[in-house]
């Protein structure tokens, strides 16, 4: 629990001051739950369980939102597909968090976008009955779609659907070739900063008094007999050698949310006979990223392939292409994107553009990996998205699969299942319970234009960091209160203020250069010098903050640079195996190996009490 003493604005800043605090902590208290994986739903189960008034902390490897959980396409979305496969429960269940994000739990973070449903032209009066019946079979999915959010989206937060003549669609898309069109719906779903969401999830639970701490890899189980009762824990910014680095972490009961390292926990079962009876499977969804100026229009797009659907999405002044759909079975700490990926995505888009894209368009690329419940099909796209609680053993639960947007959802389920077994009816709040950022966020957006006006900066820049951080930006406008140098451009990255760097710094829990340059901004992925030219202002940003001295500093901007470059060079191999060799070249930052292969999990053993 918070104490009462301290406001939940302060409780909520994830600071350099309160990490040691909390490494603390997990040394010398025992909790009712310990979250493993820093992840939307693992940050959420944190927050869930520290909401029912549970003692709970919560340990990530690398950064928040490190893996899968800002890899995605950034989209709050019910799965239109999953009607086509009549898959209503999916479909109920995601529209109704859909509405709750949107209206209530973090509207600042989750806004509508439209997006064009293009129905392809047929060969003249032949082809008219066929054309008749997209028409009629698309626009009954998508009436559904509006259908189950208004039944049950708790608040529907998206404007309704509408059927668009071939000109309509081409006025408000005229990239749209006119000769593969013969008209469209539009329709809207939610758009999210994926990465800035987990933060926020994490920095909520923090509020509500759990501990939090990142680059704190879960290495073995603590148990005695058959029940686990822990977790042993590296800290990996602790000094080379120090005998403080691995410590034991006490706890009533382990919820690992690790997604595609679920296996890992697989393999520390294993050791004691045990078969955790779940399979996860990951699929490598690669993103391009081009800029707003290469396609004309005002809405994205959603669009069927003969593997899956392909989404263009706008994204402030940038379009996000994708995604692959492909089974991944090498380096999950950092999966690659090799130039077939590439090459499909422009395919795919190009047959519908007036303009064809090019390699040339691109200034960003980036690939995650879905955890999906493993089942006999082959194809990843045919995997469950669903998402299953699993009890292995007395004492430790897993919870696995799932999708981005009913994160909470998977929380909550898994979060019941440890209450049940630790005694008491505490019920979920979450869905009643607004981010931090949300609350008074429609009265502040409303009333921006005065915000700016007393502290000294334009609407945009105030509308900017409403967008991002809700309330939370009179945290940011303080700062630069305080040093009005912070009211400054980043370098290489205008749209971005220096304050937002100190801020990550100082509250949000970054650690290191590229925790900022692709997770508490996307300057990696939206510039196309990939982050490099922002990469020595950030730096000395962050270094005010944390602390560095020259050489630290330099360190970081030296393995950003080698990030950089092995991800391009993935991007220039014809295929994964050696994408993924490429990719390796780079060092991790936070430094032990890649997941990969037995070596790296002779580490992860359980350890009898």
């Amino acid at each position: 629990m918070r104490d009462p003493n301290i406001s939940r604005s302060v409780a909520a800043q994830l600071s350099p001051v309160r990490r040691t605090a909390d490494l603390r902590r997990l040394r010398a208290e025992r909790f009712d739950v310990l979250v493993i994986g820093g992840g939307v739903t693992g940050a959420g189960a944190a927050l869930d369980a520290a909401s029912r008034g549970l003692k709970v902390a919560l340990v990530e490897a690398r950064d928040f939102a490190s893996g899968t959980s800002s890899r995605s396409s950034k989209l709050i979305h019910g799965g239109l597909r999953y009607l086509e496969q009549l898959e209503f429960h999916l479909v109920h269940e995601a529209l109704t968090e859909r509405g709750l994000l949107a209206t209530r739990l973090a509207p600042h973070l989750v806004r509508p976008v439209p997006f064009l449903v293009p129905l392809p032209a047929g060969r003249g009066l032949r082809d008219l009955p066929a054309r008749i019946f997209r028409r009629s079979y698309y626009g009954a999915g998508v009436a559904t779609y509006d259908a189950f959010a208004g039944l049950f989206g708790g608040g529907r937060g998206m404007p309704l659907h509408r059927h668009l003549t071939r000109e309509g669609a081409r006025r408000i898309f005229p990239s749209l070739r006119a000769d593969a069109l013969a008209g469209a719906i539009r329709y809207y779903d939610g758009q999210v900063d994926d990465a800035r969401l987990v933060v926020t999830l994490a920095r909520t639970a923090a509020s509500l008094g759990a501990t939090v701490v990142s680059s704190a890899r879960a290495v073995g189980l603590i148990r005695q007999a058959r029940e686990v009762t822990g977790v042993r824990v590296r800290d990996l910014e602790a000094p080379a050698g120090s005998p403080d680095a691995e410590f034991e972490v006490h706890a009533r009961t382990v919820i690992a949310a690790t997604g595609v390292w679920s296996d890992d926990m697989s393999r520390m079962l294993n050791d004691v006979g045990l078969r955790p009876g779940v399979r996860v499977r990951a699929s490598k969804g690669v993103h391009l990223v081009v800029p707003r100026s290469a396609i004309t229009g005002e809405t994205g797009l959603i669009l069927r392939t003969a593997k899956s659907v392909l989404f263009v999405i706008p994204w402030g002044g940038h379009w996000i292409i994708g995604t692959t759909d492909t089974d991944w079975r090498l380096d999950r700490s950092h999966p690659a994107a090799s130039a077939r990926d590439i090459d499909y995505l422009l395919q795919q888009v190009n047959t519908v553009l007036d303009r064809p894209l090019t390699t040339a368009d691109i200034e960003g690329v980036y690939a995650g990996l879905r955890p999906l419940l493993a089942g006999e099909a082959d194809s990843t796209s045919k995997l469950s998205r669903e998402h299953a609680v699993f009890e292995p053993m007395l004492g430790l639960l897993l919870v696995a699969g799932g999708k981005y947007t009913t994160y909470r959802v998977m929380a909550s389920d898994v979060v019941d299942r440890a209450v049940r077994r630790l005694g008491g009816a505490r019920a979920s709040r979450t869905a009643d319970l607004p981010l931090l950022g949300a609350d008074g966020y429609p009265a502040m957006w409303r009333d921006r234009a005065d915000l700016a006006r007393r502290h000294g900066v334009p609407v945009g820049v105030v509308e900017h960091l409403l967008e991002r951080y809700g309330t939370l930006t009179l945290d940011l406008l303080a700062l630069v209160d305080a040093d009005p140098l912070l009211a400054s451009p980043l370098a290489g990255a205008p749209e971005y203020l220096a304050a937002e760097v100190a801020y990550a710094a100082r509250a949000e829990g970054a650690l290191h250069l590229e925790d900022v340059l692709t997770r508490r901004t996307r300057i990696s992925f939206e510039t196309s010098h990939r982050g490099l030219e922002s990469a020595e202002h950030t730096a000395e940003l962050m270094g005010a903050v944390l602390g560095w001295d020259a050489a630290r500093s330099a360190r970081e901007v030296e393995h950003y640079r080698a990030r950089v470059e092995a991800e391009r060079q993935s991007q220039l191999m014809p295929d994964d195996a050696g994408a993924d060799a490429a990719r390796l070249g780079a060092p991790d930052v936070r430094g032990y190996a890649a997941d990969r292969g037995d070596d790296d999990q002779a580490e992860l053993r359980p350890t009898a009490r």
